[in-house]
């Protein structure tokens, strides 16, 4: 048996606000929000004392959805916020776009920089890897036509 489909990526930042803000500026919508926390949550994470913050959104279509997460206990782990997209763990996610600039441009409205150049992948796309609130890499992608 194979899975059959992803569900979610979990995102933890401390600014869950900034980071809600700047996904939506993508284009996902907010599905929910709502406090996770209890013993069963502990038994799956597989930490003791579990309270976190979730801001679910959904991209357009309905065919993902991204669970932004700020830990309130246990306290959040510090990771360096700018790692660079060779570190180990996941380090971005893709979005598919209409149109790459606007979406840069409307994406540093909000404090994003780029983390190195928009650049053509052969005849496929043309792509980016922008850092936004608390280092998170998101990669818009042009396809053309």
């Amino acid at each position: 048996m194979t899975i059959q489909r992803m569900d979610d990526a979990g995102i933890v930042a401390d600014g869950l606000e900034a980071a809600t803000a700047s996904f939506a500026e993508l284009g996902p919508e907010l599905e929910d929000r709502g406090r996770v926390g209890g013993r069963w949550a502990d038994r799956v994470v597989g930490l003791d004392g579990v309270r976190v913050d979730v801001a679910t959104v959904r991209t357009p279509g309905g065919h993902g959805r991204l669970e932004l997460m700020k830990s309130h206990t246990p306290t959040a782990v510090g990771a360096e916020p700018n790692a660079p997209a060779n570190t180990l763990g996941i380090r971005r996610t893709m979005f598919a776009a209409e149109d790459v600039e606007d979406v840069l441009a409307r994406l540093r409205a909000h404090g994003a920089e780029l983390a190195g150049e928009l650049e053509r992948y052969e005849d496929s796309y043309r792509l980016c890897h922008v850092r936004g609130p608390e280092g998170i890499i998101v990669a818009p992608a042009e396809q053309p036509g």
